[in-house]
């Protein structure tokens, strides 16, 4: 199927990101559906550092491209991801991949020692062991994954990346007991997926449809409703999805913005500006655009007070 059938098949999407971002942004998000992403893995710190990673990546003369905001990420240039996943230090959990995009909710949670963390939509749990290699596993983090078979997944990924502080419950996080508290939270909602759509991958778009979206919808605001409740007085969280539709995204924060005790916590760090970021419609959150570096992110830090 050529991208002009696909975008037939797509083209309620197409209108609707006219109508969000106009036609010259749209026209860059396209461009982003049609590049084949480059490859991108974090080193876990729980088992090894960079220099020794680099180390091996040099022998194997695989060559890679260091992230500004990030010590730990990595972009390989001239290997796909079978490659690296032959490798030992994939096997051994020295490496875990993942996008760039993906990286950036538990970097801006900044998870602290001694905290207690709720991950709220965990499986397969890159972010999750991610929270924990940045706490140094000396946070206590709380993993929920409502599938059985996804939870066995996410159990596996925490054993193979010495995440030693995470507890796994299998239960669908919007119905956590209001008697759970937390200091921070990580909800990575579900969603569309409207950000990580690759014209040459059927699979990345199959299922893409109006009532797929409608869907994710439900689920992002009861989660985020949750999230609110259980979240501690002076308590952070971080929600996320991988749509660039402000449908799941500034209306889905927005909601719970004025009838709670919350603010948005306006996103900065050094490198912000090397992100391809699309406009967003509230001030703070980023909307990152997808590209051959980066798959299409919305992220919001909100507070409690």
């Amino acid at each position: 199927m050529g991208s002009s059938d696909t975008f037939k098949v797509h083209e309620f999407l197409i209108q609707k990101l006219e109508n969000q971002y106009g036609k010259s942004n749209t026209e860059k998000i396209i461009e982003g559906y049609k590049s084949d992403r480059f490859v991108s893995f974090r080193v876990n710190t729980l088992k090894t550092d960079n220099k020794t990673i680099e180390k091996i990546l040099n022998d194997q003369k695989i060559i890679y491209e260091k992230i500004s905001y990030d010590n730990n990420a990595y972009i390989i240039k001239n290997v796909r991801e079978n490659e690296i996943t032959n490798l030992d230090i994939y096997k051994n959990g020295e490496i875990y991949l993942q996008s760039l995009s993906s990286m950036l909710p538990p970097i801006l949670l900044q998870p602290r020692k001694g905290a207690d963390i709720l991950d709220m939509a965990a499986a397969p749990g890159g972010k999750t062991t991610q929270i924990a290699a940045l706490s140094n596993n000396k946070s206590n983090i709380t993993a929920c994954e409502r599938s059985r078979v996804r939870a066995e997944r996410l159990k596996y990924n925490i054993e193979k990346q010495g995440a030693t502080c995470v507890y796994v419950m299998i239960t669908d996080a919007r119905y956590i007991n209001n008697l759970f508290s937390f200091d921070q939270i990580l909800l990575d909602a579900p969603c569309s997926g409207s950000g990580t759509l690759n014209i040459n991958d059927l699979r990345s778009y199959k299922n893409f449809k109006k009532e797929l979206i409608e869907k994710s919808i439900c689920s992002q605001r009861a989660l985020l409703k949750k999230a609110i409740n259980i979240l501690k007085p002076g308590g952070e969280l971080i929600y996320s999805t991988c749509s660039i539709l402000s449908c799941e995204n500034e209306e889905i924060v927005r909601e719970i913005l004025f009838p709670n005790k919350v603010e948005i916590v306006p996103i900065e760090f050094d490198g912000i500006e090397t992100l391809p970021l699309l406009p967003s419609n509230i001030n703070g959150t980023l909307c990152v655009c997808p590209t051959d570096y980066y798959e299409g992110f919305f992220i919001a830090k909100i507070k409690k007070y």
